[in-house]
Formats: structure tokens, C-alpha cells, sequence
């Protein structure tokens, strides 16, 4: 039998929209009774009505009872409670239900259809909620009083807005917890931060994030639906991020009334409020703007009902008696909430239904079916929980607290992030929930303090995760002052970290100032207001420490900023004299006046000393005044080229200058190498990496390929790197290297591989001991002290003497041991020692075709050094087919007075492999050995000057026929010399000195 429905006579409705001080009313009305009792949709709008109570009355008179939660003073007369706390009767003279809309509720709506029907106060009873109720609380309570309060302010739609133009004091809605964090990061990145409210955090923790949004530490509050149940908030704006939830059943739309219930969050008191949408959510139309401004909404039709004559005779007859439907039209039978549900697991158990045989025991399987699933776990795994406590509750009178204590310190742990905090508050509320439920711990009190201490903390632990996430403290605290119209107070550590009211602002490195990141609108222009009152006073004091400092506190890097302990405060760039480059101030706006100009003068007056110390050999050349004519020009263009010319480039000059003019310029360290003129001094790892930074400046170079990565290493002193097709070949150039195909060499070690060449080649079979790889006069092998001096391999020494021109025929190991044995046997296309003595001038003149100036250039992957190796095999580890034996000589016919290493002055006239200025090939270097070669600008007109000159005298060009025979030799074996026609020995006199030797020599040879 159904419970009589009381009538509505006594009974007034306050309906209306938000913001209409309903729920003020219904606190000024429960106080003026002597004893009430208020009921509320949420613990935390529970928790906020108490606390205004309890300033009105004092706090032994209110008591507040939820399901987690109850504080219960002996002598208390009014009571705040959730609706599904409140009691089923009461003595009390006022009784208020709040938010009466959600009777219409599928998940939760029975529960208010129940108290609205049967609780009622002895002297008066008020049921407040939206105007939408109004015609089913007529219908089902005949003789109610209705009373409709009119909103307080307006509501106006604002249309579309990107997030991060959202005005301040807005809430945002979304409607699930990844939306809400996504949308709170964003806001913190962008404008400082966010306060953060869902349905599943801890009351505690809705509270104090309310409390920064209310406190003004933030602007934005980002929050489910939550909010539209009577929290009590400034907002001015809500902008909707989701129109779309899940209700507990499907994903479906809000409708217009959930909407208005949302949006009517905006304004308060009297103030206008505005709503929009933002996001990805669409504009609302016309009649939806329409129905949330005027607040006129579709009435709920019917209020959601579920027996309260539960029938405990058995398990069946408890399922039956719930479903049972409602006979009052108006109400219809509610769908299975979460206790129905429990029960329908748990009537499938065997050991439930064999224990469950007393109708005692079916109530207690009920009471304990009421345990809340905060956790959101399944049906099923929370039926196996409370399967477990009913059968503490039957078996033992009450729960196991070695279970409970289990369970609560597996919750007690404030480490984890906010997903991790949130469910442990979840776990933790379950067992403060069942410390609350009166018979079923034999210790209740000290489990309510327990589990309320330990959600506590979690709560607190998690409110700080969410501050530390969503909440820039600094911004906020700058917001709070300014609003406050403080002024900003400003200082600066010795670290450089610039503060505005004690948080970090910005960082000040040398004369610049970079503000931190999240500080931008009004109130980034005040806050770096504050920020630049202190720097100003900062800049002029670190001007005149700049003025005074030394040059140890100084340092150029190898990018070209200046920095003053450690700080960068100046940078050069390219100027028309190469040895000058102009500095620029790296200062804001800020550093003027005479600060300005001593900081830039010390500056430069740093650099101007380092690039002459440093490179002090070029400076006091570039200075040179006892220079004159040729020397002089030379002088300049080593200037020019920062130290180093291929000496081909300059063939002529070097040519045409007398002893004295030379003895001049190598006064100035200057050294005339086989294959370079240059500075040695300037070889060095600094010396090298300063020319680099200088031509880079001139070139745009500090942004090429390798200069960050090879310049360390081509200066870190090493003879000999392994190339990289990827980096600028110019690179290895200023840096005092020469690129051979596979191997860059250090200049000054390839002229120590042309003194241990130089003796091989000028060696004569028959004068005496045979150095070390020298052959037959014309020709040599690799020896292990160039091995050693190149750190490089056979392979790597074979790409370097290709790259310096030098040819190979190759012989088999048998071959040239029969060679050594047999003295020195005349071999096809050997040069008499007649003609290496070919006047330079004339090797110069009669050669028309170049030896190859380099060899293939494969790139390799590192840049290291390739160990020594030996050039024979020993003979322990012979090959299974012995390598041939490369024969070393000069390429190209005559090349001998151009290719061969010579010393000092006479020196190479025309070098091969070189490249000019400006690391592209000269010439056809990078050219196979039997490639054509250009006219090159010693050579004229391509290489026929020679001709041209013999011409002029009347003769004809001497040896074209020769140069076509060395052409057509050529093709048909690069492998091998073209020597021109012996010359006829002259008779020799018989009294002459030499007949005596010529007798010696044809004796050996027998």
C-alpha cells in the first residue's frame, strides 16, 4: 500500500530563475522559526548554506548532515542537509527544499518527488526551483501556494568568443573532467590562470578552488554543470565550451531549461550577466536566445517517483516492491538508480540469497545497497563491494575494522597527480560515507575523524596539484595589485632574475631584459612598467662596470657576440676593412646617454685588442711600412686572406721577387712553403677560430652548414680531419687546412710531407744509400713517417697525394723487390737525371696540360682521425692477393719542376689541388687526373705564352709537337709518364775528371 501524498495545503512554491534570492529568502525564513531544517541538491551548496547559518545563529545551534559528512551539536535547532540526508519525518517548524526541478531527474529525481510529497514542517514548508515546476506541483499537491520572483538582473546573449578572448569573471562550461583541463591549460597559458570545479572532486576541494575565483586570484573559472546548482558566484559571463553531456544513460543535448539553469550563473544581485558559446560549440539560434533571456522554458511534465513501502519479507518481494508504479497521475515509476541496480546483482548470488532468509537481514542488504558508487566503477564490481560489507554486517554485527583500516590507508597517500588524488578521494569518501551510517562500526567516531582526516588532506594535496597546473600564482598576485591600484615594487637578484612583488617577471642578461612568458594585456604593461623602473637605475650601474672592467671579464665566442661575464652585450658584424668589424650593441632602449656610449666604446676597444693580439702576426703585417713594391702587394693580399695564399695564385709575384724582398717579408713570420705562402703562428686553435669568425662575418658564414660543428674540431689543433662534402669547403681553408678529397691536412704539416718527399726525389741510384722509399730517382713509395706525421691510413695518403697532383703506377710486389735487387735498371718513360734539372721558367712555359688536382671527394660521416698505418704488408699476415705497390712521381710531363716539393724559394709555380679565395675549385681541381684544364690567370692566353713569346722573337712555338705526342700517350695509358726523347751524351775527354767516374759507373753497372 502506497504512503497517503499530503495535501499542498501550508505549502508555498518561491519559483523563479536564478539569481533570484530564493535561497536567501528560505535562510532568513528558517531562522525566524525555532527549529527548521533546509534540504539541498549538493554537499557543497550544503556546506555553504551551513556556514551562512551558523553566522546568523552561532554554531551550536545548526547541524549539518550529509551522507559523508555530519556535524551534530546536542543542542541544534536547525539542520542543513543534502536531500537524500534529510529525515523521512520531522518535528522541526520549517522544512525548505531546494532546487525542487530536479524531481523531474532520471538518475536522482525520485528522491525529491519523495520528500516534496511527504516532508512537511509544522508551521511552514517551502519548495523552491524554476518556474518549470509550477504546473506539476499544482497538479499533484491541489491547494499549494505559488509565489514567482522575478529575476534580479538581465541576462544577454554575447554570441561566439575564442576562449582566449573571453572578458574576465566568465565561467566556462564543459561537461566532461578532459575538456575542463584542457580548457583551464589553455587559459593559464594565455591569461594566468583558471579555478577549477567538477561534480567528482571533494567538497573541500570544490570549495577552495571557488575560493580563488571568488578571492580574485583568478578571473576564470572552468566547470561541469556544477555550478548551475545554486553556487553563489561573481560571474559575469558564461560561455558554454560542450552543449553536450552524458546523463548516466546516452549523450544527448542540453535542453534549453539546463541551459538557462547554466547560463543564469551570469549576474549577481542586480548586476547584468551575459552568455555565449566558445570553442567549437555553435552560436545558439534566435528562439533559444530568445527562451534563456526571458527565462520561459518548457514545463516538466512529470516528476520521477519510487515506492518509500519497501517490502522486506524477502529479496523477490523487496524487487517487487520497488518496481512497483505510482497511481497519482503526474508521477511516473523511475528508472533503476544505483541501489536498484546493487540489488539486482547481488539477488543473483547464491551465498546472498541462502543468507538473506530474515526480513532483518533483507533490510540491512537494502541499507547496504544505498552505499554510494563515488569510485565509477561497474555494477558488478561495486555489488562485490557491498557484498562484502552485508556480510560483515550479518556475520559480525558490524564491518571489519582490519578491513576498513586496510582500505583507508591504501587511500592515504597524497603523492600522484590530479587523476590519481581524485580516485583516491573517491575510495576514501566510500569509507567515509560507511563510517557515517549509524550501526554499521563498533568505533563510528574515531572512522568519521579517520576517513575525514584522510580526505582532507587528499583534498588539500589535490588542490594544490590543481592550483600548480591551472594557476600562474604570479599573475594572479600582479592581477590582485593592480586592482588594488598598488604600485608594483621591482628588484633585481645578482643572478640577473628581475621580481615585481616578490615573483619572477623576466630575466635581465647583460643590458637586455626578457620577460617571462604569461604576462601579456594591461596587465603585462604594467607589470614591465614596474619591471623597467628597476632596470633603468640596474643599466646605468652595470655601464660603468662595463667601463671599468678588464679584458678578463670580456670574451668574444665563436659566434660573434661579445660577452661580459658570460653575458652577451654586443655583437660584430661585417665592416669594409676585414680586420675591423663593426660592433653592435645588444641593449634595449632603456641603456641611453652617456651609459649607451661607454658601454659601446669599451666594447669595441675589447674587441680591437683581441683580434690584434690574437692575430697579432697579421696585424703588424697589415702595418708593415718597410714593405715596398712587390713585397708590399704580397703583404696585402695575405691580409686579404687572412693568412694563408696557395702559392700557384701568386706564382709571379713570388717569381719576380729578390732576395731582400723576401728576407723582408719573412721578418713578419711569413713562410714560403712547396705548396703555400703563410703564417705558421696562425695555425693555432685560436688564431684559426678567430680568422673563421672574421670571414664568416664578411660571407654570412656563421649560418653555413659545419661552422657551428667543424670549426671546434679543425681547431682543437689536429694535423689532419676527415672530410665532410656538407660543410664549407672555405672552412678548412681559414682554418689552416687543405682539403684533399677524403682528408683535410693542417697547411704547415703538408709542407713537412713535401721535406721528407723533396730527398726521395732528388736521390740518384748510385749515390750513395737509398732513403727509405725512394725508388729509382723518379719516383717513391709512402713511407711510415708520412703515415705518422698526416695521422692517416694508405687509402687516405693515396687520396692526398692524388689532391697535391702527384700520379701513380702501380707495380706488383714481385716487381718492385726485383727492381730494389737489381740496383737500378732503366725503366720505360724514366727521366734522365739531365732532365730534372729543367729550368723552372721553362717546366713553366712548356706545359699545357695539368696533372689532376684532386680525387674523388666522398663524403664520410665523422669527422676523426684515421689511424697510421704501415704501407707494406708484414710478413706474418700476407694477403691472399698482395696489393699492388703505388709508385709515387709527379704528374704530368715537366710537372717535376711544378708538382716535385722544393724548398724555400723555389717552391711550386703553379700547385695543384689548390683553390683560390672564396673555397670554390681553381682551375679544374676538383677535376679527374686526366681532365682538361682552363687557362688559369698565370697562364694567359690558355696556357701558350710560351709559344706566343717565340713567336714574337720570330721562331715558331717550341714542342707543340711533343705536347700533342704527351696528349695522345696519355689516353692510351694514364698510368704510366711521358718522357720526352733522351739527349745524346757528349763525347767525353779522356783527361777530363769525369771520364775516370764515367769508368767507375759502367764497372757497378757489370
Amino acid at each position: 500500500m502506497q504512503p497517503m501524498i499530503l495535501s499542498g495545503r501550508g505549502v508555498t512554491a518561491v519559483l523563479g530563475p536564478t539569481n533570484t534570492g530564493k535561497t536567501h529568502y528560505a535562510i532568513e525564513r528558517m531562522v525566524a522559526h525555532g527549529s527548521g531544517v533546509i534540504g539541498l541538491p549538493l554537499r557543497l551548496l550544503a556546506r555553504e548554506v551551513y556556514t551562512r547559518v551558523v553566522e546568523k545563529v552561532g554554531p551550536q545551534h545548526v547541524a549539518l548532515v550529509t551522507g559523508e559528512e555530519k556535524i551534530n551539536p546536542p543542542g541544534a535547532r536547525f539542520s542543513v542537509c543534502t536531500v537524500e540526508a534529510m529525515p523521512r519525518e520531522t518535528k522541526a517548524a520549517f522544512v525548505a527544499i531546494d532546487e525542487v526541478q530536479l524531481a523531474g531527474d532520471l538518475e536522482r529525481g525520485h528522491i525529491f518527488t519523495d520528500r516534496i510529497l511527504h516532508l512537511r514542517g509544522r508551521e511552514e514548508t517551502l519548495l523552491l526551483g524554476a518556474g518549470t515546476m509550477r504546473p506539476i506541483l499544482e497538479q499533484v499537491l491541489p491547494g499549494i501556494l505559488v509565489i514567482e520572483r522575478p529575476r534580479l538582473s538581465q541576462l544577454f546573449y554575447a554570441g561566439s568568443k575564442k576562449i582566449t578572448r573571453l572578458p574576465q569573471r566568465s565561467a566556462i562550461v564543459a561537461f566532461s573532467a578532459d575538456e575542463v583541463y584542457a580548457i583551464a591549460e589553455l587559459i593559464r597559458r594565455q591569461r594566468g590562470g583558471a579555478a577549477v570545479v567538477l561534480g567528482a572532486l571533494s567538497p573541500r576541494t570544490r570549495n577552495a578552488q571557488v575560493g580563488l575565483y571568488q578571492e580574485g586570484d583568478v578571473d576564470y573559472l572552468v566547470a561541469t554543470d556544477a555550478i548551475g546548482m545554486g553556487l553563489n558566484l561573481d560571474v559575469d559571463h558564461v560561455a558554454f565550451a560542450q552543449d553536450r553531456k552524458f546523463d548516466g544513460y546516452q549523450y544527448r543535448n542540453l535542453n534549453p531549461g539546463e541551459l538557462g539553469q547554466i547560463a543564469g550563473r551570469a549576474g549577481r544581485h542586480t548586476r547584468d550577466g551575459t552568455f555565449g558559446v566558445t570553442g567549437r560549440v555553435d552560436p545558439f539560434d534566435d528562439e533559444l536566445v530568445e527562451r534563456i533571456e526571458t527565462h520561459h522554458f518548457d514545463p516538466v511534465k512529470v516528476m520521477q517517483w519510487r515506492t518509500a513501502q519497501f517490502d522486506f519479507s524477502s529479496i523477490k518481494a523487496l524487487q517487487r516492491s520497488i518496481e512497483a508504479v505510482p497511481t497519482v497521475q503526474g508521477l511516473t515509476r523511475a528508472l533503476p538508480a544505483t541501489d536498484a541496480q546493487a540489488l539486482d546483482y547481488l539477488a543473483r548470488y547464491p551465498e546472498i540469497i541462502d543468507i538473506a532468509t530474515t526480513r532483518e537481514r533483507v533490510e540491512t542488504l537494502w541499507d547496504a545497497c544505498a552505499l554510494p558508487d563515488y569510485r565509477r566503477i561497474t555494477p558488478a564490481q561495486h555489488a562485490d563491494l557491498i557484498s562484502t560489507i552485508y556480510f560483515d554486517l550479518v556475520r559480525h554485527g558490524a564491518i571489519s575494522e582490519d578491513f576498513l583500516a586496510e582500505q583507508a590507508r591504501r587511500a592515504d597517500r597524497t603523492d600522484g597527480e590530479i587523476d590519481t588524488l581524485s580516485a583516491r578521494i573517491a575510495q576514501i569518501r566510500t569509507w567515509t560515507y560507511v563510517s557515517n551510517r549509524p550501526g554499521w562500526l563498533a568505533d563510528p567516531t574515531h572512522w568519521q575523524e579517520k576517513t575525514r582526516e584522510i580526505e582532507d588532506r587528499l583534498s588539500d594535496a589535490l588542490h594544490e596539484r590543481l592550483t600548480k597546473r591551472f594557476v600562474d600564482r604570479r599573475t594572479t598576485v600582479l592581477m590582485r595589485r593592480l586592482r588594488e591600484n598598488a604600485m608594483l615594487e621591482a628588484e633585481i637578484s645578482v643572478n640577473g632574475d628581475v621580481f615585481v612583488e616578490g615573483h619572477h617577471v623576466g630575466q635581465l642578461a647583460g643590458f637586455r631584459f626578457t620577460p617571462a612568458p604569461g604576462i601579456d594585456g594591461a596587465e603585462g604593461k604594467a607589470v614591465e612598467s614596474a619591471a623597467m623602473r628597476a632596470l633603468a637605475l640596474e643599466f646605468e650601474a652595470r655601464a660603468a662596470r662595463l667601463h671599468a672592467s678588464g679584458n678578463n671579464d670580456l670574451a668574444l665566442d665563436s659566434r660573434g657576440i661579445v660577452r661580459w661575464l658570460g653575458e652577451p652585450v654586443g655583437r660584430l658584424t661585417a665592416s669594409d676593412n676585414i680586420m675591423r668589424p663593426r660592433v653592435i650593441l645588444l641593449a634595449d632602449e632603456q641603456l641611453t646617454g652617456n651609459a649607451r656610449d661607454h658601454v659601446a666604446a669599451r666594447v669595441e676597444r675589447f674587441v680591437n685588442h683581441h683580434i690584434t693580439t690574437v692575430l697579432k702576426p697579421l696585424d703588424d703585417l697589415s702595418r708593415a711600412e718597410d714593405l715596398q713594391g712587390l713585397a708590399r702587394g704580397l703583404a696585402f693580399q695575405l691580409v686579404e686572406n687572412l693568412g694563408v695564399l696557395f702559392r700557384r695564385d701568386v706564382a709571379d709575384e713570388i717569381k719576380t721577387l729578390d732576395q731582400d724582398a723576401r728576407a723582408s717579408i719573412r721578418r713578419y713570420g711569413v713562410r714560403f712553403g712547396a705548396y703555400h705562402i703563410f703564417i705558421p703562428a696562425l695555425l693555432k686553435p685560436a688564431p684559426a677560430e678567430l680568422i673563421t669568425l672574421l670571414w664568416a662575418l664578411k660571407n654570412d658564414g656563421t649560418e653555413k652548414p659545419g661552422y657551428g660543428e667543424l670549426i671546434p674540431v679543425l681547431a682543437a689543433g689536429r694535423t689532419s680531419v676527415v672530410t665532410d662534402a656538407g660543410y664549407e669547403r672555405q672552412f678548412y681553408k681559414l682554418a689552416g687546412f687543405r682539403f684533399l678529397g677524403k682528408r683535410a691536412v693542417r697547411i704547415d704539416i703538408l709542407e713537412r710531407l713535401a721535406d721528407l718527399i723533396r730527398p726521395l726525389l732528388q736521390w740518384k741510384p748510385g749515390s750513395g744509400t737509398r732513403p727509405e722509399g725512394a725508388y729509382d730517382g723518379r719516383r717513391f713509395t709512402t713511407t711510415t713517417a708520412m703515415l705518422s706525421i698526416l695521422g692517416a691510413t694508405p687509402d687516405d695518403m693515396e687520396e692526398i697525394l692524388k689532391g697535391l697532383g702527384y700520379r701513380a703506377d702501380s707495380v706488383t710486389p714481385e716487381e718492385a723487390q726485383a727492381f730494389l735487387n737489381a740496383g737500378n735498371p732503366t725503366t720505360e718513360g724514366a727521366a734522365t737525371p739531365a732532365e730534372e734539372t729543367v729550368d723552372e721558367a721553362e717546366a713553366d712555359t712548356h706545359t699545357e696540360e695539368t696533372p689532376a688536382e684532386a680525387a674523388a671527394e666522398t663524403p664520410v660521416e665523422a669527422v676523426a682521425e684515421a689511424e697510421a698505418a704501415p704501407a707494406a704488408a708484414t710478413e706474418d699476415a700476407a694477403p691472399a692477393e698482395p696489393k699492388p705497390v703505388l709508385l709515387w712521381r709527379p704528374g704530368g710531363r715537366n710537372d717535376n719542376a711544378r708538382a716535385r716539393p722544393q724548398g724555400g724559394e723555389r717552391g711550386e709555380r703553379r700547385g695543384h689541388g689548390n683553390r683560390p679565395q672564396g673555397g670554390e675549385p681553381r682551375d679544374g681541381e676538383a677535376r679527374r687526373n686526366d681532365g682538361p684544364r682552363p687557362a688559369r690567370n698565370g697562364d694567359r692566353d690558355g696556357g701558350k705564352r710560351h709559344g706566343d713569346r717565340n713567336e714574337r722573337k720570330g721562331g715558331k712555338p717550341e714542342h707543340g709537337g711533343k705536347r700533342d705526342h704527351q696528349r695522345s700517350d696519355a689516353k692510351r695509358d694514364n698510368q704510366r709518364f711521358e718522357a720526352r726523347p733522351p739527349k745524346k751524351d757528349k763525347p767525353i775527354d779522356p783527361d777530363s775528371p769525369f771520364a775516370a767516374l764515367a769508368a767507375l759507373r759502367d764497372q757497378l753497372k757489370k
